[in-house]
């Protein structure tokens, strides 16, 4: 089966209608007897591959005889709304994948399964640190940590060559020179769209800012600072070295479509991206390489944001037990390890970062993971992510707005929004 990716307004409907039923239900999502009861689990996109979800379900439904998956591939654009919605709803999804940074808004909600007593069964003590704190608000266990990943820059090797680069680049004004020498003919020297808000504040925090700062028992908005300024204006120098699109982010296209067609020298990716390139052209598959993304100078890789991912099982789900058995499956140790070399991820438990041992896409990300950072620590900043407001920003920015003027707007707007939590 080929696992499909639903629009926003599907994934609404879907979350205010019958969704979550299937055949082996009735209407109050009691089982019937008539058949196996529908468990339906959305998974963003590029955090896993189709030949990967396809093996998981196709093991999972044997050994559960009484389950069928309705695996729902959902884009990271407007997700805030669709999983507020679907939180909101009677008959919600039964297991959601959430970005980590994401878990606090959506618990503060209550639609959210506290999984607190499941910590020691689903190998808690194990857990990475750094995934599984954000999903722990106030002490209660709402997510459980699924992956860790941090990004890097993923070079077609043979345009680096054609250009006469012998090897990547170790700081920033290099990786301009040498963007700008792969930026010829019908080449991109990389493929960086206008609204990469996280990368953009990776340059805010290598010139030491930020999105927002804690100003006594409020926060504000810090985009308008002088440190934040600059980490734009090399962002603006960055991006106008390929061709993507100033009003988009990375996922319209998708970036690893683009890269795929063999003319694009770079993009900023976590390294399960470049799983992504070989599903759209194989032909790819020894032409890719892995740096981490530079800093200022070259004893120090550039700033980025360590996310990762989280699985909930919303209050509303008609099947919270089937629910916690699939969250167990996926992240335990099979499936662990099976993702974290398919997608070159950072598995949730310590015990497994064997499992990437030699894996040059690791190896960049680790790198870069030395100098990474999170987004401003308070729930409310899933909040400013839906808002988009970052993203308006760099667009205005990048599309001839004054950096000044359009930093002083947004971080009125982030202030606001983080302190009133809308």
């Amino acid at each position: 089966m080929k696992h499909r990716l639903l629009a926003a307004a599907a994934a609404l409907v879907m979350t205010a209608g019958v969704g979550a039923c299937g055949s082996g239900e009735s209407s109050d999502g009691t089982p019937t007897g008539a058949g196996p009861t529908k468990l339906t689990v959305w998974i963003m996109d590029g955090s896993v591959t189709d030949e990967l979800l396809e093996q998981f379900e196709t093991e999972y439904e044997s050994a559960h005889e009484d389950v069928d998956l309705d695996i729902q591939i959902q884009a990271w654009d407007g997700i805030g709304e669709r999983v507020t919605a679907a939180l909101a709803s009677t008959d919600a999804p039964d297991v959601i994948e959430v970005g980590n940074t994401q878990v606090a808004q959506y618990s503060s909600s209550g639609g959210v399964k506290d999984l607190t007593d499941k910590i020691a069964d689903l190998g808690g003590t194990d857990w990475i640190p750094g995934l599984a704190q954000p999903g722990n608000i106030d002490g209660r266990q709402y997510g459980i940590p699924w992956y860790a990943a941090n990004r890097v820059v993923i070079y077609n090797k043979d345009l680096f060559a054609k250009a006469g680069i012998d090897s990547p680049p170790k700081t920033r004004e290099e990786w301009l020179a040498d963007t700008a020498k792969l930026n010829t003919g019908g080449d991109q020297g990389i493929y960086l769209t206008g609204q990469t808000w996280y990368v953009l504040a990776g340059f805010i925090w290598d010139e030491g800012g930020d999105l927002a700062v804690k100003d006594g028992d409020r926060w504000k908005g810090a985009l308008d600072t002088p440190q934040a300024l600059a980490g734009m204006d090399f962002y603006a120098k960055l991006q106008a070295l390929g061709k993507g699109p100033k009003d988009a982010d990375e996922a319209n296209p998708p970036q690893h479509e683009v890269f795929a067609k063999g003319k694009v020298a770079q993009m900023i990716s976590v390294p399960g991206g470049a799983a992504r390139v070989l599903e759209v052209e194989p032909g790819m598959k020894d032409k890719m390489g892995f740096f981490p993304i530079p800093g200022k100078t070259a004893d120090k890789p550039g700033a980025v944001f360590t996310g990762g991912s989280d699985l909930i099982i919303p209050e509303a789900s008609r099947h919270q037990d089937a629910a916690y058995e699939v969250v167990k499956a996926l992240t335990g140790e099979k499936f662990q390890s099976d993702l974290a070399k398919a997608m070159s991820f950072v598995p949730n438990r310590t015990s497994l970062a064997h499992v990437l041992d030699s894996n040059e896409g690791t190896a960049a990300m680790a790198a870069g993971a030395a100098n990474g950072r999170a987004t401003p620590n308070t729930p409310n900043w899933a909040a400013v992510e839906a808002t988009q407001v970052v993203k308006q920003y760099m667009t205005a920015v990048l599309t001839g707005g004054d950096p000044a003027t359009e930093a002083r707007k947004t971080s009125e707007a982030i202030t606001s929004t983080l302190n009133n939590g809308s």
